[in-house]
C-alpha cells in the first residue's frame, strides 16, 4: 500500500463519535416466540386479502349462490316448502361451503412455494413452522366470514334457530374449529403436489363425496343401506348433526365430542406429516 493510499484510508476512518451515533446501544431484540411469529404470518395472510380483495369471492358470493340455489331447487320437492327445508338445510350448507373453501389453504401454500416465497421464510430466525401455522390462522378469518355470510342470508330467507344467538355462535365456533383442523390435510397436499391445479383437483376429489354423500341435503334414512353406512361414518355428517343440535337449542354432546376428537386427530396426524414434509423440503 502506498503512502498516499494509507493517508487516504486514514482520512476516512470513522471517529468513535460517528460509530456511537450509528450503532444502537439498546439491547438486541429477543427472538420472537412461536405464537408471535405465527400471528405475524397470519397478519400477512390478512393483508393479502386487503390488497387482492377478489380472494373474498369464494367466501361471499359462492356461499350465497349455494344457499339460494339449493334452497329454491330442492326446498319445495323435499320438504313441501322452502321455509321448512331451510330450517333443516342451512346448518348443512354452512358446513359444506366453509369446508370446501379450506382447500384454498393448500392452493395458496403451493403458489407461495412455486414463487419462492417460502424459501425466504425458511431463512428467517423464527420458529420454522410459523409460516404454515400463520397462514392457516389467516384463513380462519375467511371461514368466519363465509359462515357469517350464509347465516345472514339464511336469516333473511326465514331461518329461525331455536337456540338463538348463543346457539348460532356456538355452531359457528364448532365449524371454525373443525375447518382449522381439516385445512391441515390440504396444507400437506400443498407441500408435495407440484402445482396448484393438482392441489385443487385432489381436494375436489375428496371434498365432493364427503359433502354430498352426507346428511347435508336429505335425511339419510331415505338412502340405500350401503350409502347409509358411509354417511354414518362420514365426519361431515357428525359435524352437521352437532351444529344442527346446537342451533336448535338442544346440543347433542355425543356428536359434539365426536367432532372435537376428529378435529384433534386431524391436527395430530396431518399436522405432524405436514411439519415433516416442510422440514425436509
Amino acid at each position: 500500500m502506498t503512502t498516499d493510499t494509507a493517508e487516504s484510508v486514514a482520512s476516512y476512518a470513522p471517529s468513535s463519535e460517528t460509530l456511537s451515533a450509528v450503532l444502537t446501544r439498546a439491547e438486541r431484540p429477543r427472538r420472537p416466540s412461536a405464537w408471535t411469529a405465527s400471528l405475524t404470518f397470519g397478519w400477512r395472510a390478512i393483508l393479502k386479502i386487503k390488497h387482492v380483495p377478489e380472494q373474498l369471492f369464494d367466501v361471499t358470493a359462492f356461499p350465497i349462490i349455494m344457499t339460494l340455489m339449493f334452497t329454491y331447487l330442492f326446498g319445495g320437492a323435499l320438504a313441501g316448502s322452502t321455509g321448512e327445508y331451510l330450517q333443516f338445510f342451512l346448518p348443512g350448507i354452512m358446513v359444506t361451503s366453509v369446508v370446501m373453501i379450506t382447500m384454498y389453504t393448500g392452493v395458496g401454500l403451493n403458489t407461495d412455494i412455486e414463487k419462492g416465497v417460502f424459501d425466504r421464510f425458511r431463512t428467517l430466525p423464527v420458529w420454522r413452522p410459523a409460516a404454515l401455522v400463520g397462514m392457516i390462522f389467516g384463513d380462519v378469518l375467511r371461514y368466519i366470514l363465509a359462515a357469517t355470510t350464509i347465516m345472514v342470508v339464511g336469516l333473511i330467507l326465514g331461518f329461525r334457530p331455536e337456540g338463538g344467538f348463543v346457539g348460532v355462535i356456538g355452531g359457528m365456533a364448532l365449524l371454525v374449529v373443525f375447518s382449522f383442523a381439516f385445512s391441515w390435510i390440504w396444507t400437506m397436499f400443498g407441500l408435495f403436489l407440484r402445482s396448484e391445479k393438482s392441489v385443487m383437483g385432489v381436494s375436489m376429489l375428496v371434498l365432493f363425496p364427503l359433502t354430498f354423500l352426507s346428511n347435508v341435503f336429505v335425511d339419510p334414512s331415505t338412502m340405500p343401506g350401503w350409502l347409509q353406512a358411509f354417511v354414518k361414518v362420514n365426519p361431515i355428517s357428525h359435524l352437521v348433526s352437532a351444529i344442527r343440535s346446537i342451533m336448535a337449542g338442544s346440543p347433542d354432546m355425543a356428536e359434539i365430542m365426536w367432532t372435537f376428537i376428529a378435529s384433534a386427530a386431524l391436527v395430530l396426524i396431518f399436522g405432524t406429516l405436514t411439519m415433516r414434509l416442510y422440514n425436509r423440503k
